[in-house]
């Protein structure tokens, strides 16, 4: 958490940088944050994965065990291994919700990505679009810098929940973060494709002839 919170205040002192500069930075430090994100939830499901394994086979041997014996003959002994086999039974679903928890904190980590991969792409080819003025890059830059404070705030909740399995958060707590954080993520990425669109539309109209227009809609991706 205190990283999260030293790299927010590297982002609040790029603001005061030079566009191109500031933005540069912006990508690294935003998309370093991400895969850390992702890499965390990776090494969590892994760990998790392997203590489902565990239980599996602690389950199968009790199993086994039991379906060797009498149990009318042994109901003591047996009482104890059908408590002990529902502890494991109990212990198992809770890690496998743990694993569907830290998937999806996964996806979200994911779709970040791809925004903050959108994003540098689209800043790339707009800075140096003749067709923009320069307070139009000015005011493109804010708002692509609006969208990343929101992503680096989506990273610092999925941090917290992964971080949260070893505190006495409730599950409903972790699911409502878990899916603000991937209802924003969305809405961020959805916001950012049709931004991006309507400058590409916008450049393309100032075109000067058919063959410069030919070149933008390549250059952008835009279909005839």
């Amino acid at each position: 958490m205190k990283k999260i919170i030293v790299m927010m205040m590297l982002l609040v002192g790029l603001i005061t940088m030079p566009t191109q500069k500031a933005h540069a930075i912006w990508w690294v430090v935003v998309k370093a944050a991400v895969k850390k994100a992702i890499l965390a939830a990776d090494l969590a499901i892994q760990r998790q994965q392997n203590k489902v394994i565990w239980l599996q086979n602690a389950q199968k041997t009790i199993e086994n065990a039991m379906s060797k014996l009498k149990l009318e003959e042994i109901s003591d002994w047996t009482e104890k291994q059908r408590s002990l086999y529902k502890n494991y039974f109990e212990e198992l679903n809770k890690v496998k919700t743990i694993i569907t928890y830290y998937k999806r904190i996964k996806e979200i980590g994911e779709k970040q990505l791809q925004l903050v991969n959108e994003y540098k792409r689209a800043w790339s080819l707009i800075r140096d679009d003749k067709h923009f003025r320069p307070e139009e890059i000015s005011y493109i830059a804010r708002v692509y810098q609006g969208i990343l404070e929101e992503t680096v705030n989506n990273v610092e909740q999925l941090t917290m929940v992964v971080n949260s399995f070893s505190t006495t958060m409730s599950d409903a707590k972790r699911l409502a973060i878990i899916g603000a954080a991937g209802d924003q993520v969305d809405q961020n990425y959805a916001d950012l494709k049709r931004f991006n669109s309507e400058n590409y539309l916008l450049s393309l109209s100032r075109s000067k002839n058919e063959i410069e227009a030919r070149q933008l809609r390549v250059l952008y991706g835009i279909q005839q």
